[in-house]
């Protein structure tokens, strides 16, 4: 053993000497290793490239200089981001030697935010932002107007021929960068113009007063423009978010605010009809969807200034006490925090660390939000009554869980009755097929590969989650089978490392009935089991909408192909009646169910991981998909309609 470690040692220093260790210069290490620097080369980078320009002028407008920011998505995907703002400084770099604005765009960790004085809070890159984009890009374009001059220069993928130079006079300030991403880096360079708005308008909701102007102008026939301009801030934004979802408002918008040395705080929240809660924060205009201390020091504030309040004027008895989760629930609260020096945590920079925020928005929110309540006594009932209700529900649900335990236990049947079962015991590699109806679920079983393959049928009208709480899960006849089998418990007892199949498909008929179990299944993990989509355990089933036939006389020569789509199913007809000028016959079957199939032709179209397709469901963003699960689930129907109005023509599966 010894002998064969010197070997591979000697082996290891002939192929590994100084000439091995390979030095990036410039912005070479950008484009070799682009994920470190916007996180993938998707489409999620590609967006990414956008929101670091812009984030560049939001910036100047945090400063004070900037009032209007333009973004245009051009013809070809080209972007261009326009502000008013001071504009970049061109004068020479003391030690460079080439223009200040031109180190901006090439030289890693330069700009204004390292502490000289250039701004007091930033977001972005933390001073990287410009020369990334540059580096990801194609080519870029800069314009600089300084009040005097119009300046120019021009990029390709991150290098420069032509110094900053001067292309006309003006009396205008601010920076103009037009950019076109790099289609050797990106996986795809066409945006999306739902998730750039809801971004942009992100930005101008965290910074009130400030104009973004949004235009996608890629269709010539048909360009779109948003300006987006919101003097309330984020108290706007609390209302656009309940607005989305269409809830009831209990008592008004409450508007909070703090300061403490350069570092400011504030918060916007207000109480609706629902049983969910939505709490944002952010730092320096950055999404911390992990949380942090802000967030931290929010909740614990809120627990403690709702429990004072009721004991204090009897709203509580002496003995109850509210939970956080009994608090907040109903609650859409927005928190932000501009900081000098931000400290985010975690492999995606998701939570501010800071320790010392979470005392200063602590004592913020127990001073003001108690004040406020004393107060408006009436909305601080209301927000009482809805609290005591969620503390009730709370218990309830504890006695039902404590219930089904007992049951379980004396009945010692741990599994469900209708639960095929595989018989693998491991987790990897195993699946569990939900399906809809008995049918499809008999089929489905005697197609399986019952090695790795549970099967589960549903029967009967599945509850809502979305409009009911928690303690009316447990019991459920067609909820907690699922629940059982899954084996991780839901709410606050689930536990994803008893999940007991690696992947969770559901599989129900391709027609409206079947879209709303997918929903309604759907909603139930999201709103109880979320860590199983967020961990990706969670499939949809793709079964054919079409069989497409070729019958001959002598039936050896008989053609089957399985569609998915009308398209596909016309390209099947059409290779089949090409093939040859024989005389058949052609027959096309639409598929009103999986009952319709036997459990050869399921196993061959839909579960056969060899030629089946089945979609993962993701969760990239929690609140979009909070908001299309309240749509498309709640009790108001116009909200639902324009919705599927809007998005019909562009989806194929609405899930989350």
């Amino acid at each position: 053993m010894a002998e064969e470690r010197e070997e591979k040692l000697e082996a290891v220093d002939q192929d590994y000497g100084a000439e091995q260790i390979q030095v990036l210069e410039g912005l070479d290490p950008v484009r070799k290793r682009p994920g470190m620097y916007i996180g993938s080369t998707g489409i999620n980078g590609l967006h990414h490239l956008v929101y670091e320009i812009v984030d560049n002028a939001i910036d100047e407008a945090l400063a004070g200089f900037c009032t209007e920011i333009k973004v245009e998505l051009l013809p070809g995907e080209l972007v261009r981001v326009t502000d008013n703002g001071r504009g970049i400084p061109v004068g020479i770099h003391p030690t460079e030697g080439i223009s200040a604005a031109t180190v901006v765009y090439t030289v890693l960790h330069a700009g204004g935010k390292f502490g000289g004085g250039g701004y007091k809070v930033s977001g972005g890159l933390h001073g990287v932002g410009a020369s990334v984009v540059n580096a990801l890009s194609e080519w870029l374009e800069l314009t600089v107007r300084d009040g005097e001059h119009v300046y120019f220069q021009h990029f390709d993928r991150g290098d420069y021929k032509e110094p900053l130079k001067i292309i006309g006079d003006t009396n205008e300030t601010g920076t103009s960068v037009t950019f076109k991403a790099d289609d050797q880096i990106f996986e795809t360079t066409v945006y999306e113009h739902e998730v750039l708005l809801d971004r942009l308008r992100e930005q101008a909701f965290l910074n009130a007063g400030v104009r973004i102007v949004f235009s996608d102008l890629r269709n010539e026939a048909e360009p779109i423009t948003d300006v987006l301009h919101y003097e309330g801030g984020i108290r706007e934004f609390v209302d656009h978010i309940r607005s989305t979802r269409d809830h009831t408002p209990i008592g008004e918008v409450i508007y909070v605010s703090g300061k403490q040395g350069d570092a400011i705080a504030e918060v916007a929240m207000q109480y609706n009809d629902s049983y969910n809660s939505i709490v944002m924060s952010f730092a320096n205009n950055i999404h911390t969807k992990d949380g942090g201390s802000h967030e931290t020091g929010f909740k614990n504030a809120l627990t403690k200034v709702i429990n004072d309040y009721g004991h204090r004027f009897g709203k509580l008895k002496e003995n109850e006490k509210l939970t956080g989760d009994d608090v907040r629930e109903g609650l859409i609260a927005v928190i932000s925090v501009k900081l000098t020096e931000c400290e985010f945590e975690g492999q995606t920079k998701g939570r501010l660390g800071n320790p010392e925020v979470r005392p200063f928005v602590e004592k913020m929110i127990q001073e003001k939000l108690m004040s406020y309540l004393e107060m408006q006594p009436e909305v601080a009932g209301l927000i009482l009554d809805k609290c005591s209700a969620a503390r009730r529900a709370r218990e309830a649900a504890k006695n039902a869980r404590e219930a089904s335990r007992r049951k379980t236990a004396m009945e010692n049947a741990s599994l469900p009755g209708k639960l095929a079962d595989c018989s693998e015991h491991g987790v990897e590699n195993t699946e569990i097929y939900i399906v809809e109806g008995d049918s499809a679920g008999g089929s489905a079983k005697g197609g399986r590969d019952r090695r790795y393959q549970a099967i589960l049928p549903l029967w009967g009208k599945m509850l809502n989650v979305e409009k009911a709480r928690i303690d009316r899960v447990y019991g459920n006849e067609k909820l907690m089978p699922v629940v059982t089998a899954l084996g991780t418990g839901i709410g606050e007892d689930f536990d994803i490392e008893k999940l007991r199949y690696e992947k969770v498909i559901i599989m129900a008929d391709a027609d409206v009935d079947g879209c709303h179990i997918r929903t309604l299944l759907l909603t139930f993990f999201f709103r109880y089991m979320r860590p199983l989509i967020e961990h990706g355990n969670v499939y949809i089933a793709q079964p054919p909408l079409f069989k497409v036939e070729r019958d001959t006389k002598a039936k050896k020569y008989m053609q089957i192909r399985y569609a998915f789509s009308d398209e596909e199913r016309d390209r099947y007809i059409e290779e089949l009646r090409e093939e040859d000028g024989k005389t058949f016959k052609l027959l096309v079957q639409r598929y009103k169910g999986l009952g319709e199939m036997d459990s050869e032709q399921l196993w061959e179209t839909t579960m056969d991981p060899a030629r089946r397709t089945i979609l993962r469901v993701k969760m990239e963003d929690a609140i979009k998909a909070d908001e299309v699960i309240s749509i498309l689930m709640g009790d108001k129907v116009s909200p639902r309609k324009d919705y599927i109005e809007k998005y019909a023509r562009t989806v194929s599966n609405l899930d989350i």
